[in-house]
């Protein structure tokens, strides 16, 4: 049986990996811009896969084993698909970069908000399916780092349109996603007070949130018959990618 000193070494250890994960924008600094246009979709497709496996392969079944009320699961999922509906609408932000003549100066600041806003509540949810079982928080994060890439890409793309430095963006995107490790160590204190369990719906509703209405519509409107078959098949390798993890769990 996993001990809580385990479990806290686990979500520090994701909480400091994902937000290393944000230094991914520092490879900018080598990229040609055609080059990063090039890896952004497909990454994009990939990630959009991976969150939708993750929520419908392991993290919704996952609450269904720990509840006996379906009802209740899904009120969950629901509850974490609003959340963030709402924070795209309120904050402006999306999480994958649009096309760059849409972005305005004030707009690198509101990223990084809700870039924090974001992480944090990741922290919160991943966290909790840490709390439930290891072997889904493991999951849960990886479907959640294979967004966080793209992401990040997308986000630098931004932050250097709206006139940041490449060294400012970084440190600043960097600090920003210290937040999911902040959102981490809440839900293990919180989880001493109250079950937390019911942040693996929540965190379901996020994924599909993410994946379906930001991400899939990005890789679904090009025009190249050849883009398109290969943000496809990127997309199924995320999806297969997640099952074949639930397969080995099992």
């Amino acid at each position: 049986m996993t001990t809580d000193l385990e479990i806290l070494l686990w979500i520090v250890a994701s909480g400091i990996l994902m937000s290393a994960i944000a230094l991914v924008g520092s490879i900018t600094f080598f990229f040609l811009q055609t080059t990063q246009e090039k890896i952004l979709l497909p990454l994009v497709a990939f990630s959009a896969g991976a969150l939708l496996g993750g929520a419908f392969f392991h993290m919704i079944p996952g609450s269904l084993g720990q509840w006996t009320d379906a009802s209740f699961v899904f009120l969950w999922v629901m509850i974490g698909f609003t959340l963030f509906f709402a924070l795209e609408q309120f904050l402006h932000w999306h999480h994958c970069q649009r096309a760059a003549t849409d972005c305005k100066k004030p707009l690198t600041y509101l990223i990084l908000i809700g870039d924090g806003l974001h992480n944090f509540i990741g922290g919160l949810a991943i966290g909790g399916t840490f709390l439930v079982d290891v072997r889904l928080g493991v999951t849960a994060w990886l479907a959640a780092a294979a967004h966080e890439i793209p992401q990040e890409l997308g986000d630098m793309g931004v932050l250097l349109y709206g006139g940041w430095s490449k060294k400012k963006a970084v440190i600043f995107n960097f600090l920003s996603a210290l937040t999911f490790l902040a959102g981490g160590i809440v839900a293990y204190i919180a989880s001493f007070q109250f079950d937390v369990s019911f942040l693996i719906p929540f965190a379901a509703g996020n994924f599909i949130y993410i994946g379906a209405s930001d991400l899939v519509p990005e890789v679904n409107k090009h025009e190249s018959f050849r883009a398109n078959v290969i943000h496809f098949l990127a997309f199924a390798i995320g999806l297969i990618l997640l099952f074949l993890v639930k397969l080995m769990l099992d």
